[in-house]
């Protein structure tokens, strides 16, 4: 069996739909499906059981046996970036982890979790050492303190442990995430009600919708955990995208490319975000390169063309 939290999730349904892919369907899937509408990601796909995740932990902290299990991908948390309430942040994304933690190296379980590339804050390093993490928000400070409380770790577990710090993922399965979803999928929706894909203007010393993240499209998520399951000699602390920031512009560019229709609008950089926002965003890919992953990362040229195409089945 494969546990996958979150696995009704954007990232996580994407895990389970690879894994089904792979032929793989003695899938648990752990959630919180008070949202009903995350239950459309699991549609299409074949799962074994699914426990909510409120139950699934009370079992961890029990003791229980779920059978043999051959990993854990822990994605489920709280990933609302706006969310300010520390202690039901930490909760969720903190103390969870480490049950969750706790209880696959107490059997020997490969865990492959969820980190962020928030932990960076506004960089501009964007490499897997503490000298380059600050985080902005609680959501990001969660992150951070699960990737802390494990390093000094890592070397006296006997079984694989695995944090990818995921930038700026887009892709099938967000629609449920509201104002959280990625910039694609609102210009995705802008384009159905009008013909105005609206960006920030300038902010940090980028023009109007220069502001550049490295976008990394959900498949790609979805290859790297999966190569990491192939592979039991990796563990550790890794950054999870592109390698290869490109601006929002792009994003839009690409929106219309396919779209066929549509132009830029710039608005007003909302005095809220001041501060908290983060202008430019670039993984340093050399350590999961070094650890063996060689598979190239689509553009968002690419990725966003999928993704469109995508939407438009569904629409």
């Amino acid at each position: 069996m494969i546990i996958v939290t979150g696995g009704a999730g954007f990232i996580g349904s994407n895990i389970v739909q690879g894994l089904n892919a792979r032929g793989v369907t003695d899938i648990l899937v752990v959630d919180d499906l008070s949202d009903g509408r995350k239950c459309l990601n699991l549609s299409d796909a074949h799962i074994h059981d699914y426990l909510d995740k409120d139950d699934f932990l009370a079992r961890l902290q029990a003791g229980e046996s779920f059978g043999p299990v051959e990993a854990v991908f822990h994605q489920g948390a709280c990933s609302a970036t706006t969310e300010w309430d520390g202690r039901f942040v930490m909760n969720v994304n903190y103390a969870y982890s480490k049950a969750v933690l706790r209880w696959c190296v107490e059997r020997k379980v490969p865990f492959y979790y969820a980190s962020s590339a928030s932990v960076y804050g506004e960089g501009p390093v964007f490499k897997e050492d503490r000298a380059h993490e600050h985080p902005l928000n609680a959501y990001a400070y969660s992150k951070f303190q699960f990737d802390c409380h494990l390093r000094p770790q890592l070397a006296g577990f006997r079984s694989p442990v695995v944090g990818l710090r995921y930038f700026n993922v887009y892709g099938p399965r967000e629609q449920h995430k509201g104002s959280m979803a990625s910039v694609a999928y609102h210009f995705n929706t802008q384009l159905k009600e009008g013909d105005r894909l609206r960006l920030f203007e300038g902010s940090d010393g980028y023009g109007p919708g220069e502001q550049r993240r490295d976008f990394i499209h959900v498949d790609d998520v979805v290859a790297v955990n999966l190569w990491l399951l192939e592979h039991p000699e990796v563990s550790g602390i890794y950054n999870c995208g592109t390698g290869r920031a490109q601006p929002f512009n792009d994003v839009a560019r690409a929106t219309i490319a396919f779209h066929g229709r549509g132009h830029i609008e710039y608005i007003p950089f909302p005095e809220h975000l001041k501060g908290r926002y983060q202008s430019y965003t670039q993984a340093d890919m050399g350590a999961l390169r070094a650890a063996g992953y060689d598979r190239p990362f689509l553009s968002v040229e690419e990725g966003v063309a999928r993704y469109m195409a995508w939407l438009a089945k569904r629409s």
